[in-house]
């Protein structure tokens, strides 16, 4: 059992979600507006949250909760369907997405596999690589890896996300910020480094693969 928060404008879509997570055994609690939402969060376990609302959007209160330290789970509600808003979302902290219209079955059982997977934040592990976002501790094959801070935040975003293609340009925007203006060969040189660190052949690569053209994608299989 939980505490949720579900954000969403549409009150018969918290209703109907309330009334599923309720039956579960959940504590729920609902907001209307993301000013409201960021006000409720604290302490909740689990948040649903709709991207198109007025006023504050849930990119907004995504980015706004993560970067005032928010752990729990972000399961994304939206009305489109298209890659770029959920990369963005994904970018933003989310940890998974539905797509509008949704069957409330599905929502109890991604919330299920979201609250399984939060019991195991504290640690990361693909095959001999294991990260641990609390300590910023990273070990290959029961070995420490010294990392520098962009390393292990680059390797953290790339690990959290596997099969997922970020490209050169929205790892700068993560990790460098929107101000920054140098080239994107930078991530290229930490990406080098990184694999050199965890003895990982480009050719064959055993955690990062290079897509051409586009960025880079972590192909670890989750231990």
């Amino acid at each position: 059992m939980a505490k949720i928060l579900i954000v969403d404008d549409d009150p018969a879509i918290r209703e109907i979600l309330a009334a599923y997570l309720r039956r579960e055994g959940h504590q729920v609690v609902e907001a209307e507006r993301g000013d409201e939402a960021l006000i409720k969060a604290g302490s909740a376990e689990l948040l649903i949250l709709d991207l198109m609302l007025p006023g504050l959007d849930g990119w907004s209160v995504a980015r706004q909760l993560r970067e005032a330290g928010f752990e729990a789970p972000i399961l994304m509600l939206t009305a489109r369907g298209e890659e770029e808003e959920r990369v963005r979302g994904f970018e933003l902290g989310a940890d998974d997405y539905v797509t509008k219209p949704f069957s409330p079955r599905e929502v109890v059982a991604r919330v299920r596999a979201l609250l399984r997977r939060a019991g195991h934040r504290d640690r990361l592990v693909y095959g001999g690589l294991e990260l641990r976002p609390r300590t910023r501790e990273v070990f290959l094959d029961g070995a420490p890896v010294p990392l520098s801070k962009l390393e292990f935040d680059l390797l953290l975003v790339l690990a959290q996300h596997p099969g997922m293609v970020f490209s050169r340009e929205r790892l700068l925007d993560r990790l460098w910020g929107p101000d920054f203006f140098g080239v994107d060969r930078v991530v290229d040189v930490h990406i080098a480094g990184l694999r050199k660190k965890l003895k990982d052949d480009p050719e064959h690569p055993r955690f990062i693969e290079t897509v051409r053209g586009v960025g880079y994608r972590f192909v670890g299989d989750r231990a």
